[in-house]
């Protein structure tokens, strides 16, 4: 039963890594992995001194920081209200809606950002008009690009990430809540008392994730919403490694921007994981 899996992660997860050594290689597609000299970490000062690649560590913390700000509460928000809900059908009704935009393509998604904040035709736009403001074309902005993303992220994924939170709110020894309503407790001190306590050790390990994931920003997301007139803002690891790599065959500095990328969420998950541990002794491992 375990075969497939494992054949998976072999084939597509651990046999790319041989490809790796390319970010320490002067790599040539002719000369193929094997052939190309080795040129040690000369691709690593190239990227620490191109002024495009710091600005893409720059965005991709700034955008992964807010995401993790403010979209991180909210799943949680979300699986104490959907908890707190009576009404069964108006529960699964409200579910339903919050939960569909996590199965929509990236595609539909930028396509339904890119129309409501068109400059003449948005509804943003229309609303605005009719306030008596002018139009404004957001996503030629710099400045309002990573409002724009992260609230489109918080939008799309907040519904499908509660479920973790509700799954194990309903983990939760229900003998806790009778007692508490014995002792005259209202709703709202058991939601603080008892429900958020017992799901801490959830809330830790997801944030554990998160963390690990900071330098990984929606690549298509971005890539469908961006321009060159946002790239001051715009422009992350993601982007700039597809731009060196695919658009400008520049593999073997793609690579090391990868594999930089990867160490740096790798260090975050080891340093995540230890103080979680020392402090409140939940971890990953």
């Amino acid at each position: 039963m375990l075969a497939p899996t494992l054949i998976w992660f072999i084939l597509f997860l651990y046999k790319p890594m041989y490809g790796l050594q390319i970010a320490f290689k002067d790599y040539s597609v002719f000369k193929g992995i094997t052939d190309s000299p080795w040129i040690g970490l000369e691709h690593f000062y190239t990227l620490f001194e191109n002024d495009q690649f710091i600005r893409a560590i720059k965005n991709t913390v700034i955008i992964s920081g807010a995401s993790l700000l403010f979209g991180f509460p909210v799943p949680i928000i979300l699986a104490l209200m959907f908890n707190e809900i009576i009404n069964p059908k108006f529960k699964k009704t409200a579910q339903t809606i919050v939960y569909l935009p996590h199965f929509i393509s990236a595609v539909i998604i930028a396509g339904i950002v890119i129309t409501a904040f068109a400059p003449s035709t948005g509804v943003v736009n229309l609303l605005l008009n009719a306030l008596g403001y002018d139009s404004v074309y957001f996503l030629t902005k710099p400045e309002w690009f990573r409002t724009i993303f992260v609230g489109t992220g918080i939008w799309q994924e907040a519904g499908f990430n509660s479920i973790v939170f509700l799954a194990s709110i309903a983990g939760v020894n229900p003998s806790l809540y009778e007692s508490a309503v014995v002792d005259g407790a209202s709703r709202w001190q058991m939601m603080w008392k008892i429900t958020l306590p017992c799901i801490m050790p959830t809330i830790l390990i997801m944030l554990i994730i998160r963390i690990g994931n900071i330098l990984e920003v929606g690549f298509e997301m971005i890539i469908m919403l961006y321009q060159p007139a946002t790239y001051a803002t715009s422009d992350v690891i993601s982007t700039f490694i597809y731009r060196q790599g695919l658009q400008a065959a520049q593999y073997d500095l793609a690579a090391a921007a990868g594999l930089f990328n990867a160490v740096i969420a790798f260090v975050l998950v080891i340093a995540a994981n230890t103080i979680s541990k020392k402090v409140s002794r939940t971890s990953l491992w």
